[in-house]
C-alpha cells in the first residue's frame, strides 16, 4: 500500500541548498581523538554555531524568505521564537528588504533578544505560559498583512534546515566514510526531518535518532507510539531551544518514516557536553544545541565501530548560564 507523500523530498534539499550558496555558512564537520577513544566510534560534530546568527535555523530562514514575492508583501514577516529562529528570520529579512516582527517570549535568553533587535527586528514579547503565539502571530498577521515564516512547519523551512544533512553526506563521502549513525536535537522536528530526508536518501541503511531533554520527549514518545504526544506542562529544561508542546503536523511524518528511535538526556548531562565541546573542541554550544553530543558523551546507545555524525545545532547562549556551567564542579 502506498504511503502518504511526504511534505519534502531530496530534490528540494537539492535546490534550497542552491538559494543559501553563497548566503549560508558551509558548516565543518569535527573530530577529535578523545572523542573516538570514549567512544569507540569514529565520530563528527556538524558545527552549526559556527552558522550565520550562530544556529541551523538560517538555512530555513533564507529559503522560505527567499521565495516571498516581497512586492506582494509590504507588511514583511512575522515569526515567533524563543530566539534562533528570530534572529535567522530577522536577519534574511533585512537581507531582503523586508520589516520583520518577531513574537519571543518574556523569559527568552537576553542575548538572543538583543540579537534579534540588532537585525533590526520589531520584538513583541509576550507570557509563555499564559498566553498563544501563534495566537499573537496571527493578530499581527491580520493587522499588517505581513507572512508568516514558521519554525519548523513549513516545507520551505524544512528543505532549508535538510541542507545540514546534504552537506554531512557530501563532506563525509570526500573523507570516504558513510553514516551509520546520525544524532540530532529535535524540538519541533524541522531539522530532524531535513536531515533524516538528505541522509536517507543516499544512505537508506543510516540510524538516525531525535535527542530531547527528559522533560520533553514528546518526539520520542510519538515515535514509540505512532502518534502525535504532548508534553506534560510544568516541565523544564535549561535546553530553551528546543521546547516545543508536541511534534510538528508535517514534520512527524517524516520522522516516523524515517527515524530509528528517540534518546534522552538530562540537564547534567547537558551541561557535561557544553562544558566538553568548550574545551575539547572550542566551540560554544548552546544547551539545546549540545543535546545530540551530550546522547553520545553519555553512551546513550552503542557507538562501538561505527560512523557516527551528532549535529551541533547552536551557540547563542546566555554569558550568565555559561558561567554558570563552568564554574560547576
Amino acid at each position: 500500500m502506498l504511503q502518504d507523500p511526504l511534505a519534502i523530498d531530496f530534490a528540494d534539499i537539492q535546490a534550497a541548498a542552491g538559494r543559501i550558496a553563497g548566503h549560508a555558512v558551509r558548516t565543518p564537520l569535527l573530530s577529535h581523538p578523545d572523542l573516538d577513544a570514549r567512544t569507540g566510534g569514529r565520530v563528527f560534530l556538524k558545527a552549526e554555531p559556527l552558522q550565520r546568527t550562530g544556529s541551523f535555523k538560517f538555512r530555513g530562514a533564507f529559503n522560505r524568505i527567499a521565495q516571498i514575492d516581497r512586492a506582494l508583501t509590504p507588511g514583511g514577516v512575522v515569526a515567533f521564537s524563543s530566539g534562533n529562529h528570530g534572529q535567522a528570520v530577522a536577519a534574511t529579512a533585512r537581507h531582503f528588504g523586508l520589516p520583520a516582527t518577531i513574537v519571543m517570549p518574556a523569559d527568552a535568553p537576553a542575548i538572543k533578544v538583543e540579537l534579534t533587535r540588532s537585525h533590526g527586528a520589531t520584538i513583541v514579547l509576550y507570557d509563555r505560559f499564559g498566553e498563544d503565539r501563534a495566537a499573537i502571530a496571527a493578530r499581527i498577521i491580520a493587522e499588517t498583512g505581513a507572512v508568516l515564516v514558521p519554525p519548523y512547519d513549513d516545507p520551505n523551512v524544512i528543505a532549508g534546515q535538510g541542507t545540514v544533512g546534504l552537506e554531512i553526506m557530501e563532506d563525509l563521502a570526500a573523507l570516504g566514510f558513510v553514516p551509520d549513525l546520525v544524532l540530532c536535537c529535535c524540538g519541533g522536528g524541522g531539522l530532524i526531518a531535513g536531515v533524516a530526508t538528505a541522509v536517507r536518501a543516499q544512505a537508506p541503511e543510516a540510524a538516525i535518532y531525535a535527542v530531547e531533554p527528559e522533560a520533553f520527549d514528546d518526539t520520542a514518545r510519538s515515535l514509540a507510539s505512532g502518534t502525535p504526544e504532548r508534553n506534560a506542562p510544568g516541565g523544564t529544561t535549561i535546553c530553551d531551544a528546543i521546547v516545543t508542546p508536541t511534534p510538528g503536523q508535517l514534520t512527524f511524518p517524516i520522522n516516523r518514516r524515517l527515524l530509528a528511535g528517540g534518546l534522552r538526556v538530562s540537564d547534567d548531562e547537558v551541561r557535561g557536553a557544553v562544558v566538553y565541546a568548550i574545551r575539547h573542541l572550542k566551540v560554544v554550544v548552546e544547551p539545546g544545541g549540545a543535546v545530540a553530543l551530550a546522547a553520545l558523551l553519555a553512551g546513550k546507545i552503542d557507538l562501538s565501530g561505527k560512523v557516527v555524525v551528532a549535529v551541533l545545532s547552536g551557540g547563542n547562549m546566555d554569558g550568565a548560564l555559561l558561567s554558570g556551567i563552568l564554574a560547576e564542579p
